[in-house]
This record gives C-alpha cells, sequence and structure tokens, in this order.
C-alpha cells in the first residue's frame, strides 16, 4: 500500500492562471507612468533598475516572477512588483503632497530603497514572498504618512513582522518622522522570537516595555534571565532593580554566585520553599548525592507537569545537568575503564538507585559505549528495580520512555526489558503507546526514537515489528480523519521507512518521500568542477589521537599516493593514479594548548579562501569531539562519517549543516581495525571514480572487518533516524533560510 501527502489543484486552474500570468506579463505588470521631466528621470531609472533586477531573480526577463511554485500567488506577487511599484511611481508624481522636486527624488530613494531590501531578503529567504501585495500596498499607506509628516506606527502595528521590518528599513532613513515606529517594531519582533526577546534588549534597553518583557520571557527563558543578569550594562541594571519580583531575585541572587549553575536546576523548588540553598551546597560536597538530588528533582517536575499541568521553571536547564552530570561522572567513567574487569569499571555506579540508572542510560544516548550498556548499566537497572520494568516506568511516570525503549532495542535488550512485565498485556499496551500520537510531542525528537527503533526490533522482535507497521498505518488513517498535516508527514514517513526495512517490499524512498537516495552516492555529487573528490579528516590532540594519525598515515602507499606534510597544522594526500582524490588533514596538536583546534581552524580558512569544496568528512576522535566536527565539517559534506554518534542531537546537527549527507555512525567506540578497511574501501572507491552503492560497500565493508563491534556500525540506508529528519523537513516545506533577523 502507498501512501502519499500532495496538495492537489485542478489542471484546468493552473492552465488558467499561466495563460493569465502570461497575458498580465505583457500588459498589467507594464504600465506605463506618468511623463517625468529629464531632470528626475535618473531617479526613475534607479527604481526601475530594481524591477529589472527583481525579474530577473528566476532567471526569467518576462516582467513576472516565479517566486512560489504557485501560478495563482506568482501572479498576485508579480502584479505587486511591477503593476503596484508603478502606480507607486505615478503617485509621487502625480500628489500635491510633494510640491517639491527634492520631495519626489527622497520619495523616489526610498522606494528603490524598498526594492534593494526585497531582493536582499529574497535571496536570503528571510522575506515571505506571499506577503509581497501586501508589502507594497501598506508601502504605499506608510509612504502617504511620512509625505504628510505623519507616524507610521499604526501600519507597523498592524503589518506581519516580515512586511514591517522591510518598510521600516526602507523608509525610516528618509524620514525621521518614522523613526518612531521602532519601539512597535521591536514589541513585535520580541513576541515573534520570544528565544530573542534578551539579545534584542541588550541592544536596545531603553524601550519602554522592557521590564514587562523581562518579567514575562525571563520565566520561559530563566537560563537566558541568569545570564542576562550577570552582565555589567544596561540590561543587566535592569534586571537586577527588579525587586518585587521573587523568581527574578532568586535569579539573580544565583547569578551573582560562583556557584549558581548549579543552584540553577532547582530554581522552582527553591522559590517554592521546598528547597534551600543550604540543600544544595550539602549535596554538591558529593557527585552521587548531587546526581540523585537532580534526578529526584527530575522525578517531581515530571510528576508536577503530568498531574498540575504546570512545568517548573529551569525545568529544560533541570534535564541538561542531569544529562552532563550523568556523562560526566558516570558514563565517561565507565568508557574510560572499558579495558578493566567490571568490578572496577562499574563500581562507581554501585551506590546508584534503578531511576538514577535509568537517567544514566537514556540521557547519555550516542555517548555510552555498547559495554557500558549491555554489561554494567541496563543488568544493574533491572536488578535494583526487581526485574520489573513496568514498575520502573511507572515510578518515573514514564518520562523519556520512547527514548528509553529505543536504546534497548539498538543495544538488544528489549526483549529482556518487556519480559519483565508480568502482565503481558501492559507491554503490548507500552509498545503502542511508543508509536501513537507522535504529532503531539515537540520537535522530532521522538519520531526519531521510533523511527531508529525499528531496524533493531525488526531483526530480533519481529512480532513486534509487525504490530508497529500496523499502528503507524492506523495512526496515519487517524491524522487524515482530522487533516493533521504534521501527523500525516510523521506517520506517512514512519510507514515508507518501515516498508524499505524489508527489501522485498522494494520500497523506493526516493520516489515516495522525495528525499535524495540513501542506498547509492553517485560520483557526481562526490566531484567537484575538476573532477576532484575532496575529504577532510578531523583529529584531536589526545594520546589515542596521535597513535591513530600516525596509523593513518600509513594508510597511503606511495604507489598511489603522495603525501605532502610541509605544513605544520596539516597534511595533504593526494591520489597519483587513477581519478584526482584529495585528503586533508589536521595534525593532531596538543589539546591541552588548543593546538589542534587552532590547527582545524587554519584548514578551515584554507579550504575556504581557495574555494575548495569537501564531500566527504571523516571524525577521527572520541564521541565528546563530534560537536567541535560537525561545527567545522563543510555544508557540502555528502558522506559523513562519525564513528560514535548515534544520538539525535548530533544527527539532528549534522542534517542541519548538511541536509544531504549520507551519514556512517557506530553505537560505541570506533575501532581502528574497522575504521581503515572502512576508509581504504571509501578511497579506492572513489579514486577508481566509483559511485557509492551502500549495500555492496557494506558486503565488501563486513568481509574486511571480521571482528566483534563490527555490528554496531550504521550504514546510511539504516539510519532510519536521520532519513526520517531528512524526509520530515522535506514534507512540511521547512526552509533553511536564515532566521538570525534581530536588532
Amino acid at each position: 500500500m502507498m501512501l502519499t501527502i500532495f496538495t492537489k489543484k485542478t489542471k484546468a486552474l493552473g492552465v488558467m492562471l499561466m495563460a493569465v500570468g502570461a497575458v498580465y506579463g505583457q500588459t498589467s505588470f507594464n504600465d506605463s507612468i506618468a511623463k517625468v521631466p529629464i531632470f528626475r528621470q535618473g531617479f526613475h531609472d534607479r527604481v526601475n533598475k530594481q524591477q529589472e533586477m527583481i525579474d530577473l531573480l528566476d532567471t526569467k526577463n518576462d516582467k513576472f516572477l516565479n517566486a512560489s511554485k504557485d501560478p495563482e500567488r506568482d501572479f498576485l506577487i508579480s502584479r505587486a512588483l511591477f503593476n503596484g511599484v508603478n502606480q507607486i511611481k505615478n503617485y509621487i508624481e502625480i500628489t500635491p503632497a510633494l510640491p517639491k522636486d527634492q520631495d519626489k527624488k527622497r520619495a523616489l530613494v526610498s522606494l528603490e530603497s524598498l526594492l534593494k531590501n526585497y531582493i536582499s531578503y529574497y535571496k536570503k529567504q528571510t522575506f515571505n514572498v506571499f506577503y509581497t501585495p501586501l508589502l507594497v500596498d501598506n508601502y504605499r499607506l506608510a509612504l502617504d504618512k511620512v509625505i504628510h509628516d505623519q507616524s507610521i506606527d499604526s501600519i507597523i502595528q498592524v503589518s506581519p513582522y516580515d512586511v514591517a521590518n522591510l518598510i521600516y528599513n526602507s523608509i525610516s532613513n528618509d524620514y525621521p518622522i518614522a523613526k518612531s515606529a521602532k519601539n512597535v517594531l521591536i514589541l513585535k519582533y520580541c513576541k515573534l522570537n520570544p528565544d530573542k526577546t534578551f539579545f534584542t534588549l541588550r541592544n536596545n534597553p531603553e524601550v519602554p516595555f522592557a521590564d514587562s518583557l523581562i518579567r514575562v520571557v525571563g520565566k520561559k527563558y530563566p537560563q537566558q534571565l541568569y545570564d542576562y543578569a550577570q552582565a555589567n550594562n544596561t540590561l543587566g541594571y535592569k534586571i537586577r532593580n527588579i525587586v518585587d519580583d521573587d523568581f527574578i531575585k532568586a535569579v539573580v541572587k544565583m547569578s551573582q554566585s560562583r556557584s549558581g549553575q548549579l543552584y540553577f536546576p532547582f530554581l522552582t523548588n527553591i522559590v517554592n520553599g521546598k528547597l534551600t540553598i543550604d540543600d544544595v551546597d550539602a549535596a554538591t560536597k558529593d557527585s552521587v548525592k548531587y546526581f540523585r538530588l537532580l534526578v529526584n528533582t527530575q522525578m517531581d517536575y515530571v510528576s508536577r507537569m503530568i498531574h498540575e499541568k504546570d512545568t517548573a521553571l529551569a525545568f529544560r536547564e533541570l534535564t541538561k545537568m542531569l544529562e552532563k552530570k550523568a556523562k560526566d561522572v558516570f558514563v565517561n567513567t565507565i568508557n574510560g575503564l572499558h579495558n578493566e574487569n567490571d568490578n572496577v569499571r562499574f563500581r562507581c555506579l554501585q551506590n546508584l538507585t534503578a531511576e538514577e540508572l535509568y537517567y544514566v542510560a537514556v540521557l547519555t544516548n550516542g555517548l555510552i559505549y555498547t559495554s557500558s550498556y549491555t554489561s554494567g548499566v541496563y543488568p544493574l537497572m533491572m536488578k535494583k528495580a526487581n526485574n520489573r520494568g513496568d514498575s520502573l516506568l511507572a515510578r518515573l511516570n514514564f518520562d523519556h520512555y520512547r527514548r528509553f525503549i529505543s536504546q534497548a532495542a539498538a543495544y538488544n535488550k528489549l526483549g529482556n526489558f518487556l519480559g519483565s512485565f508480568p502482565n503481558k498485556d501492559d507491554s503490548h499496551k507500552l509498545m503502542q503507546a511508543f508509536v501513537n500520537n507522535l504529532e503531539n510531542s515537540d520537535g522530532l525528537e521522538d519520531g526519531v526514537d521510533v523511527a531508529d527503533s525499528y531496524a533493531s526490533i525488526t531483526e530480533t522482535l519481529k512480532p513486534i515489528a509487525d504490530e508497529m507497521l500496523v499502528n503507524v498505518k492506523m495512526n496515519y488513517d487517524r491524522n487524515v480523519s482530522a487533516n493533521n498535516k504534521r501527523g500525516m508527514a510523521i506517520y506517512n514517513i514512519l510507514y515508507q521507512l518501515f516498508l524499505s526495512a524489508d527489501s522485498t517490499k522494494k520500497v523506493d524512498l526516493t520516489k515516495e518521500l522525495g528525499i535524495p537516495p540513501v542506498y547509492t552516492m553517485p560520483n557526481s555529487s562526490l566531484v567537484n568542477d575538476k573532477g576532484e573528490v575532496i575529504m577532510q579528516v578531523f583529529f584531536y590532540g589526545d594520546q589515542d589521537g596521535k597513535n591513530i594519525f600516525n596509523g593513518f598515515q600509513n594508510m597511503f602507499a606511495p604507489a598511489n599516493w603522495s603525501i605532502d606534510r610541509s605544513n605544520s597544522q596539516w597534511i595533504t594526500i593526494k591520489s597519483t593514479k587513477g581519478k584526482p582524490v584529495i585528503i586533508y588533514a589536521n595534525r593532531p596538536l596538543p589539546e591541552e594548548t588548543g593546538e589542534d583546534d587552532k590547527a582545524q581552524q587554519a584548514l578551515n580558512e584554507y579550504l575556504e579562501t581557495n574555494n575548495i569544496r569537501t564531500t566527504v568528512t571523516i571524525h577521527r576522535g572520541h564521541s565528546y569531539y563530534a560537536e567541535s566536527t560537525i561545527a567545522y565539517m563543510a555544508p557540502s559534506s555528502r558522506i559523513v562519517f562519525m564513528g560514535s554518534c548515534g544520538g539525535f542531537n548530533l544527527i539532528n546537527k549534522i542534517l542541519d549543516k548538511s541536509p544531504d549527507a549520507h551519514i556512517i555512525a557506530s553505537k560505541q567506540i570506533g575501532k581502528t581495525m574497522i575504521n581503515k578497511p572502512f576508509f581504504d574501501l571509501l578511497t579506492e572507491d572513489v579514486r577508481a571514480g566509483k559511485s557509492i552503492d551502500w549495500l555492496e560497500f557494506w558486503k565488501r565493508f563486513e568481509a574486511r572487518a571480521k571482528i566483534d563491534g563490527f555490528e554496531d556500525y550504521i550504514p546510511p540506508y539504516k539510519n532510519l533516524g536521520a532519513i526520517f529528519i531528512k524526509a520530515y523537513k522535506i514534507s512540511m516545506g521547512e526552509d533553511d533560510g536564515d532566521e538570525s533577523r534581530a536588532f
């Protein structure tokens, strides 16, 4: 069965609108204007020039802008930009409100600014083109106001932010009377972007509504309130001078303390008197006690959210601190001791409760090693829960349960966990809930957890996988009946992904979901204009990085490769036979002085300055370095090898940077004996000019890497979470335009 989502327009309407657009493109949109004196013609020519540039934004010189792929909307947009702007030029020439030549020239300069800004915003994708007719109409109203020496506050107030911002920026430089609307525009921006309110207030601290915004937005973004309360600037003084709000007073007090970040996660309970600073101080002296306080507070806040429908202040910050401590205190320790016996390795976990071990596991997804989970955290958690997974989840109010199920499936422990439920109907209901109501979740993380879990479940728990497929179809039908676009997108994608996991179904994900191919990476996508494949390898300056770097260089035999070691910060490896392949790798210089980071920066600057487009990115370092690699990786990357990178946040960041990337990840620490054959095969294939067929590639890869741990490596076509994110963004039409429009 095929499920698809699309918007239907009748063929007749489409043909009619195209015909209307073609006719008006030659007539109405090219209306003549009033007779212009020669001494003012140059100013009209400047406006005309901007109209010509707008016309060419779609590369066609036809007085019609194909801006939205909707003929009806494009007709209205084009009529505004050509006919509507011509009418404004006419108005400027004939209105008695502009009796002097200089007045008319000033109005024409403002109109030129409007069109210049429109072009700039259009290219940056920071203006909703559907607002174009309203923009031209409201600009004309605003121009009429200012030439009559009147404020444009009311127009800015009623206009959508995109329109208001463009009008203000186009008219206020030429008409000082318009500057009074800045406060209206700032308030509109803050309401639209509450997460950028404090940044905006920092640059505009004297707005009359600053105190009100601080009080309202501070409760929604307490971490920002905390950060800005520390600043020695006007906004910092304003925050610290609010003395009639207990919440703000508590945050200010914490911000002035050296240990403020340790208190901050408990903000709600401190403000409500359930916890004191002394209580937190006592816990901070022992890492286990502090972690226990974090867990108890997390459970308290989750219960409050479920039963009282109230989200605690700084809840997000609490979870972040809990995640940090789970990683730093416990998981980094047991991961680092992976060569020790279990008694030594897992000693730090022994005093933790089942609930605490649960959070250690779920909040370090993508970082915790397979053996750390399967031999340490999971069995100890189940032992301390008296082997009752159902009771454990109930005590936790099912917090992060989708993440837990996905993680347990990935490490082949889901069957064991569900088997601990005395009532098998409860385990059945849990897996139904796992799939149900994803359209109501915040963001995509829950959907990714469901998608990621399926590949493991279908291999080890086939009956459960079959039930998941049925439930996904039922949820899709339910969302179709409710006409819920988000729900239809989520469940259509999951349905197609789950079907594709069965190779006998021969599901073409590119066709069904509109995403780039996931089973192949064409050579044409990897080469630049010169036919070169450019690779970049990131190394880090710890001891492991230095050892791996030395072995890495030995991979390239002189018969086929040359290595240039003349640069002190990186090496350059080039193929001498076959197709041109160039590999840049920064040297693993000492991390304690930040030299490895400086080397990566210098290499990136070199690549950017010389317009060298990287299409293959290789991360060679521990998982905690992954975010640094993602920050520096090129948006042009098409193959990204990340080693231990199973977490949603990291995969999402990779796809934000390079939406078409094929991601190869591992559930645990990368192994040189596995990484080396992967890189050998990849470099030889691109040197031979081959496209990468991942199914065939993976068979050869497995034959070369016959050691424990290979099964933890995930090929791009099985990285269902990454595919889910790509497909969702395409289905929902989410753009990647610059959203940094701030004051």
